[in-house]
């Protein structure tokens, strides 16, 4: 008898032996089972596990993004507390002044698609670094130029420059912090930037009258190369270059070409209304804090350049805490068109009283900057707006479209108000500089006002997206 089994034992054909050798089995699957359950990683080799990046990291790398874009802001406002200076150093009045301070507009406007697109191509690293060198050398001729034409050149290089810093600020958000912060993280931005902005004005004129503006700008190109050297020693365009994870979504349709990304942006309702629309909430008030607000308020109430660039300065810290409130709030409750189209619609009401309204006393006109300025920080939400209506892989492009719309407002008043000024001069010069009463002033401003309005009117034909991306 076993003699006659074990040679079907060995061929297999046993069906008694069959069945105990699949008891077997299965009771040893079942011990694996059960032992895996208590302890995966016992008799195996674990897969190691990523971890996100510590915050101190993730700070230090999107904190170099801001501190360009915190020269950025100093950069573009900084006319505003010099206008006098330029205008006499360079025998120009306000239309040449109005041209001079949108160069910066000009070449920024112009890079903002191309810096969407190279964002997605090139990464966040290298445009942060080129172009804080590049502000640097635009700094260092702005200061040294002994023309006006010069000093235009030199405006074109920062602006063009500096316009990779939210973009790139914004890219490195979506791989460096969790998708839930975006619109919080734009809100910093803004905040960051304002503060920039807020530095040329009081102490910006502080510095001008002590040592001069030249000086204060070649100081500014020193700090912008500085930058440069630790941008890129220290920032990286995703976590996992340090050995981490990273919060980035993976798409299937990442490698499109440059071109139909493009396309399919411009194609999409929400990201063309939604470029088009923050030219009038932006607009308005980089006019006015940028290089308007403080000879209209020297004339309409009697200030101080240094008083008044202490009131274009609250209306810029205003906007700065109001844009990640905001954001913030919007991310909270799950809705960006509400918060937004409501922002616009005060910020309208608030240029409107401001420009027209009888001369306020200094406490209601206090409020009332900050109101509106608070209200326009409500564009911050535009960005996370943008970017959940098309797909992830084209974050940089649709925000670099949406930048583009941000900057055209200001890059069309500036110089337009000037000439409008120009237009309504009735001739006062003091010391060498034009100056304009406040007929021309509210004659000019009132382009400001349509661009609110127009704002509003394109937000309310936007379709809400609930904070959800769309993923195709």
């Amino acid at each position: 008898m076993i003699i006659e089994i074990i040679p079907r034992l060995y061929a297999g054909t046993d069906p008694v032996c069959n069945r105990a050798e699949s008891m077997v089995s299965a009771a040893i699957t079942s011990f694996r089972r059960y032992a895996f359950s208590r302890n995966p990683t016992k008799g195996m080799n674990p897969v190691p596990k990523k971890n996100f990046p510590p915050p101190h990291l993730a700070w230090t790398v999107w904190g170099l993004g801001a501190a360009l874009y915190f020269t950025g802001f100093f950069h573009r406002v900084a006319p505003a507390v010099m206008t006098d200076q330029l205008m006499a150093d360079f025998n120009i009045g306000a239309a040449v002044l109005g041209n001079f301070s949108a160069f910066y507009f000009y070449s920024y406007v112009a890079m903002q698609i191309p810096t969407g697109l190279l964002s997605d191509s090139w990464g966040p690293r290298k445009l942060l670094a080129a172009g804080a060198f590049v502000s640097a050398i635009g700094a260092l001729l702005f200061a040294v130029a002994p023309t006006v034409s010069m000093a235009n050149a030199g405006r074109l290089l920062i602006g063009g420059s500096v316009a990779v810093a939210y973009v790139a600020m914004l890219k490195l958000a979506t791989c460096w912090f969790a998708p839930r912060r975006f619109a919080t993280m734009g809100g910093l931005a803004l905040f960051c930037g304002v503060v920039g902005a807020v530095s040329a004005g009081v102490p910006l004129r502080y510095l001008v009258d002590r040592f001069g503006w030249r000086p204060v700008m070649l100081a500014a190109a020193g700090v912008s190369l500085t930058l440069t050297a630790a941008i890129w020693f220290i920032v990286r365009d995703v976590p996992e270059e340090k050995g981490y994870a990273g919060y980035a979504q993976t798409n299937d349709t990442a490698s499109r070409s440059i071109v139909s990304g493009l396309k399919t942006v411009l194609k999409t309702k929400n990201a063309c209304l939604l470029a088009l629309a923050p030219a009038g909430v932006v607009g308005p008030i980089l006019a006015f804090c940028g290089l308007w607000g403080v000879p209209f308020l020297s004339t309409h109430y009697g200030l101080s350049p240094a008083a008044a660039a202490a009131v274009t300065s609250t209306m810029m810290v205003a906007w700065a805490v109001g844009g990640p409130i905001l954001g913030g709030l919007s991310d909270r409750i799950g809705k960006r068109k509400p918060l937004y189209l409501a922002g616009s619609l005060m910020a309208c009401a608030g240029w409107a009283v401001l420009v027209f309204a009888p001369r306020l006393p200094t406490a209601i006109l206090t409020v009332l900057v900050i109101v509106t300025g608070f209200a326009s920080g409500a564009m911050i939400i535009g960005f996370a707006f943008a970017k959940e209506s098309v797909s992830p892989d084209l974050a940089g492009t649709v925000t670099g479209v949406c930048n583009m719309g941000v900057m055209s407002g200001p890059m069309i008043l500036q110089p337009a108000i000037g000439i409008i000024l120009e237009r309504n001069w009735t001739g006062m010069m003091e010391n060498g500089v034009r100056l304009y009463d406040l007929a021309a002033y509210r004659a000019g401003f009132a382009l400001m006002i349509g661009f609110a309005v127009a704002a509003s009117m394109l937000l309310f034909l936007t379709t809400e997206t609930n904070c959800r991306q769309m993923v195709k």
